[in-house]
């Protein structure tokens, strides 16, 4: 017999995996509205993490890049491969002057399990409401979708991925990140 919270992870995973399927985006009709846009001001937040002072605001990263990645869950089979990719990657990131946050519904003690069981060593912030999730159009009623972005060292989004398969994402973004810093 399997746990209650296996059970509610795999219903998770399916879940997303159906979402990702789809010819449009959830954003636009989840209750966050829809995805900032490009070559704009991004959404600022300042949210909570486990590593630091406490707190993280966007602002703290002017003068480099950021991929700001939504997840869902914590613990759950997708993010935490996407979460091992990231990782896995982080040298080829901070050689291109670049931080990865990652952002879920979940609090800060779950981030610092997760963080310390996957050996993460990025920060994760926690958007218990969901409202840094809303303003990126990342939102879906309960929990945050899989999105990533990217802005520039001004503060300016420069890139959206909606329906991340997360074997490879870390890999197309990094391709990304390679495109923007030249043509920029």
């Amino acid at each position: 017999m399997i746990s209650r919270r296996t059970c509610l992870q795999l219903l998770a995973t399916c879940f997303l995996a159906i979402l990702a399927t789809l010819p449009f985006s959830p954003a636009a009709f989840a209750l966050g509205g829809q995805l900032p846009e490009i070559d704009r001001n991004a959404p600022e937040f300042t949210l909570p993490t486990n590593t630091g002072d406490g707190e993280i605001s966007l602002s703290d990263y002017r003068g480099q890049w950021v991929v700001v990645y939504f997840y869902p869950k914590d613990f759950t089979s997708g993010c935490t491969l996407e979460a091992r990719r990231f990782q896995q990657d982080l040298p080829k990131y901070q050689r291109k002057n670049t931080q990865i946050l990652g952002i879920s519904v979940d609090d800060v003690d779950s981030h610092a399990e997760f963080c310390d069981s996957e050996g993460l060593k990025f920060p994760l912030l926690a958007d218990t409401t969901g409202a840094v999730s809303k303003a990126y159009g990342s939102w879906l009623g309960y929990m945050s979708l899989r999105h990533t972005y990217i802005v520039d060292p001004d503060g300016i989004l420069r890139a959206i991925f909606t329906g991340v398969n997360p074997s490879i994402h870390s890999q197309e973004v990094l391709a990304r990140l390679d495109e923007l810093q030249r043509d920029g």
